[in-house]
């Protein structure tokens, strides 16, 4: 039983992810972790390979700006990383994810579990989604609850839409010339969650994300943003985060030079998630919940 971690990143510390935690989150329960390290100006490449693990291998890439529609050019860089990985089981895991060790020996017990049930394609985390600083996450219905991280090393699987998710092909050819939408993964849902700290960051900071990292899914566009100071309280719902931080992300969590505190009454909600939220928390179920998985019912976990 090999498990390869695989992931991309371009430009880490001018975005402010915690790439370097993520790699070393999931790096012991991994026998390698391949990166695809696109062509960074900020030291990112020297600073994954300063952290001197045999296991990590680099695959130096170019991003082709052309595929800035979408996040078409995520889910290439996703794949680049997932066609140089020799496990029996990929672990994806992205530059803003981290996962906390209590949960490394549970994933290995599940794919050991697993290894010779081929009903099963790979296992479904929740999330954690963290908002403006590391004690708030976002809870709403426009969150993506759970998702596919770890999934057995089939040759025809592919980065869905800009690399959220996964699916099967019949083949390559067939999904790079769009011609089937793929088949959803069959899943085990774990209990596991994944800690995303996409919107994490100072003001400023996070001013300078959103104006460039839209422009890949948009066609380069830069969206200029005046008011940054209120642009981390324009958002539906926060709730306090009361657990702890993974081991290795407590250096930036203690290193927060700003602060933030959600205040309610700011709150920016759709329409149509304002009158949904409330009916969804009364009875507990999700309407229309996208969902690009099969979760197994008749497994155990």
């Amino acid at each position: 039983m090999n498990i390869s971690g695989f992931s991309y990143v371009r430009n880490g510390f001018e975005y402010d992810v915690p790439f370097l935690e993520a790699i070393q989150s999931v790096l012991p329960v991994c026998n390698e972790f391949i990166i695809a390290v696109g062509d960074s100006i900020d030291g990112t490449r020297e600073a994954i390979a300063a952290l001197n693990s045999p296991k990590i291998k680099i695959i130096d890439t170019v991003w082709d700006m052309s595929l800035r529609r979408g996040g078409k050019i995520f889910a290439q860089q996703s794949n680049i990383a997932l066609d140089h990985i020799t496990g029996d089981w990929a672990f994806h895991i992205q530059a803003d994810e981290v996962l906390h060790e209590s949960g490394l020996a549970q994933i290995a017990d599940y794919i050991q579990k697993y290894q010779n049930d081929e009903q099963v394609d790979g296992l479904l985390f929740p999330f954690l989604h963290f908002w403006g600083g590391y004690n708030y996450i976002r809870t709403s219905r426009r969150m993506h609850r759970y998702e596919i991280r770890v999934f057995r090393n089939n040759k025809c699987v592919r980065s869905y839409r800009d690399s959220q998710g996964f699916r099967i092909y019949k083949s390559k050819d067939s999904y790079e010339q769009g011609l089937e939408k793929g088949k959803k993964l069959k899943v085990i849902k774990t209990d596991i969650p994944i800690y995303h700290y996409n919107a994490v960051r100072s003001p400023i900071r996070m001013k300078y994300k959103v104006q460039h990292f839209n422009s890949y899914y948009n066609g380069g566009e830069i969206v200029q943003i005046n008011d940054s100071a209120n642009l981390l309280q324009q958002v539906d719902r926060l709730e306090l985060f009361h657990g702890q931080h993974p081991k290795i992300m407590q250096p930036r969590v203690a290193s927060q030079n700003w602060e933030f505190v959600f205040d309610p009454s700011k709150s920016v909600w759709k329409p149509k998630d304002k009158i949904m939220q409330p009916i969804e928390d009364f009875m507990g179920y999700r309407f229309g919940e996208y969902k690009n998985y099969v979760v197994l019912r008749n497994h155990s976990v």
